[in-house]
């Protein structure tokens, strides 16, 4: 049997957005700034996809636009709006457990000269309240934080955030790295005082190279990306069109009976939580129930080593991540798990479980048979 239990990392893409996709590549293949018929079949498309991913954050369709990805809506989030708000100061607020794509460009602004604070967490992932009231100021221009943890699923009080940053730095832009979060949650960037947010195609069973910004309307941010002009010069190079229009099917069949879907994904989740937790030696990062994003479970086996644990699970047909996939080919102790306090035995033993709308209790009921066998047998290896 193979379970596959690494969505956090990438999920399948939907048939029927590949399938739209393949058609876009093969048949509807015009280029969207082209004059003729074709460029226009191509231009709608672009359109309807904007208008169904916008009905999603109750935003309007100019405050879309579409990249390449999460890491790039990170980017364009976090150095178009520092660019753009450079003159009103040289502050940056985030947190200490951010992906890559934002802790890397805020490594960058720091040798720019920019001041960068670095939100501390509790033991379950969450940012400390008081830390960001404390860090606001005059000079702050950037707050950037992710919603869900890509690693341990902590979800932070983005709402409560916001009204913060309103009440002592209203100059401030706020930007959500959402990517593990959109699709888990329903998100109405305006509603929660968000400016800017970033969404990932792939985390949501759209394509690879797929992904956008919201920009709300009037947020002052400058393009990285020059060229042509596209997207009212906001993200310049031709529209990747099959990409766009197969993630917004993707969004929407995401997005339909939502609710119970994402009902079921949290009830999987703590089936499993009470399932792997009873092998011994066995603990959760993070938070259970739904304090916790419903697709992600970060454990620990004590005494055997994720890479360990990892392989000897692919050998049964089991995928899972060691950590976030995008760095587990760089050796080093995850950020996450060191703001988290975890003891220092743990920090190689973390393995990480996430699932999707998919997901069935077959798979992870086979993912459990296969640690109940496997925990034992390589901690009685190591020890030897």
């Amino acid at each position: 049997m193979k379970a596959y239990l690494d969505n956090a990392a990438t999920t399948k893409c939907r048939k029927s957005a590949a399938d739209l996709m393949m058609r876009l590549l093969t048949e509807d293949y015009g280029n969207p700034s082209s004059l003729h018929g074709m460029g226009a079949a191509a231009e709608d498309y672009v359109k309807e996809a904007r208008k169904k991913i916008a009905k999603t954050l109750k935003a309007e369709e100019k405050e879309i636009v579409f990249t390449s990805g999460g890491t790039e809506s990170n980017n364009l989030a976090v150095f178009g709006s520092v660019e753009a708000n450079k003159r009103a100061g040289n502050h940056i607020i985030t947190t200490s457990i951010e992906h890559a794509s934002v802790f890397l460009p805020m490594k960058r602004l720091e040798e720019m000269g920019y001041r960068v604070t670095y939100l501390p967490v509790d033991a379950s992932g969450v940012i400390l309240p008081d830390a960001l009231l404390d860090a606001l100021s005059e000079e702050t221009i950037l707050v950037s934080l992710i919603q869900v943890n890509n690693e341990i699923g902590s979800v932070q009080p983005i709402r409560k955030a916001a009204e913060m940053i309103r009440k002592k730095a209203p100059q401030a832009v706020f930007h959500v790295d959402a990517i593990q979060a959109y699709g888990k949650f329903v998100i109405h960037p305006k509603k929660l005082g968000v400016d800017l947010l970033s969404v990932s195609g792939h985390k949501i069973c759209g394509p690879k190279g797929s992904g956008f910004l919201y920009v709300r309307d009037r947020t002052k941010i400058k393009p990285v990306i020059l060229g042509g002009g596209q997207q009212k010069g906001m993200r310049s190079g031709t529209e990747n069109v099959p990409a766009i229009a197969a993630l917004s099917e993707a969004v929407q069949k995401t997005y339909e009976d939502f609710e119970r879907k994402t009902e079921r994904m949290y009830q999987l989740r703590e089936y499993f939580i009470r399932e792997v937790t009873k092998i011994a030696g066995v603990t959760i990062n993070g938070a259970a129930g739904k304090d916790a994003a419903p697709h992600i479970v970060s454990i620990n086996a004590e005494g055997v080593r994720s890479e360990v644990l990892l392989h000897s699970l692919e050998e049964q047909g089991v995928y899972v991540s060691a950590g976030s996939a995008c760095s587990s080919n760089k050796p080093a102790a995850s950020r996450t798990l060191l703001a988290i306090g975890l003891k220092k035995e743990l920090l190689e033993t973390a393995v990480r479980f996430s699932f999707c709308q998919d997901t069935t209790k077959e798979e992870i009921d086979y993912a459990l048979e296969c640690l109940a066998k496997i925990i034992p047998f390589r901690r009685k290896f190591t020890r030897k």
